[in-house]
């Protein structure tokens, strides 16, 4: 694949159409990462359990109710995902088609009715660090599905970063708060995610992508979100301007 060959803009001409296909080693997209089955499902759901705490934890300091922290669990763990399935026509989503996804999601939302002050108090760093490897695992697979399903360079790369940081974007504005990218205090987030998917494209599109590359790519991610967190990274802003 190349973009002189042309899926950059007309990927949603079907593969036989423009003559070639996707290397077979991308099709599987979480699996492609070349993790053995058992060990990837396993970080899958410890990724959604750790996006659940996040959600339940913003419901519970926001005084919501028992329903409310479930949909906020929920949402928060698995939005990102379904926005991205909806988006390639893959439906029903997964979210709602996998039973560990939702049982794991609200179960996480009943512990933290009652443990969220053990929880704030001892693992919060624990949470995020959780939080930036589900950034790192999700902003690849999210891309390889993309790249799965024909999306476009473009495309891939927002698919990408849209299941990493979806459901986190989701959390802040039904719990009434500003999204966590869209704060001027805010550190590096979604453009981790962005590079990460860029990589994972970059690669694919030199036919050059193999099973250690994209969990280094994802490491990658995850180390620079952890990074930016310690250090305060943050994105360039626009010079006030002077009246």
């Amino acid at each position: 694949m190349s973009l002189a060959g042309g899926w950059w803009w007309n990927a949603g001409e079907p593969a036989a159409v423009r003559g070639r296909s996707i290397p077979s080693r991308v099709v599987n997209t979480v699996a492609a990462l070349g993790i053995d089955a058992g060990v990837e499902r396993a970080l899958e759901l410890v990724g959604i359990v750790a996006f659940a705490v996040s959600g339940g934890l913003m419901a519970v300091r926001k005084g919501f109710d028992l329903v409310g922290v479930l949909v906020l669990s929920v949402v928060t763990a698995l939005g990102g995902g379904a926005i991205r399935d909806l988006l390639l026509g893959a439906t029903p989503p997964a979210a709602v088609t996998d039973g560990w996804y939702l049982t794991l999601s609200c179960a996480t939302g009943l512990v933290m009715m009652v443990a969220h002050h053990w929880v704030h108090q001892g693992v919060r760093r624990t949470v995020l660090v959780f939080d930036a490897a589900g950034l790192g695992l999700f902003c690849v697979t999210g891309t390889l599905k993309a790249i799965d399903f024909q999306v476009g360079v473009p495309g891939a790369i927002a698919l990408g970063v849209v299941t990493a940081s979806g459901g986190g974007v989701l959390r802040d504005v039904l719990a009434g708060e500003q999204p966590q990218m869209f704060r001027a205090d805010s550190v590096l987030y979604s453009i981790p995610a962005a590079l990460g998917a860029g990589a994972i494209v970059a690669v694919t599109e030199a036919d050059r992508y193999a099973a250690w590359l994209g969990v280094a790519i994802a490491a990658a991610v995850f180390l620079l979100r952890v990074a930016a967190l310690k250090f305060r990274w943050r994105a360039p802003r626009p010079r006030h301007l002077v009246p």
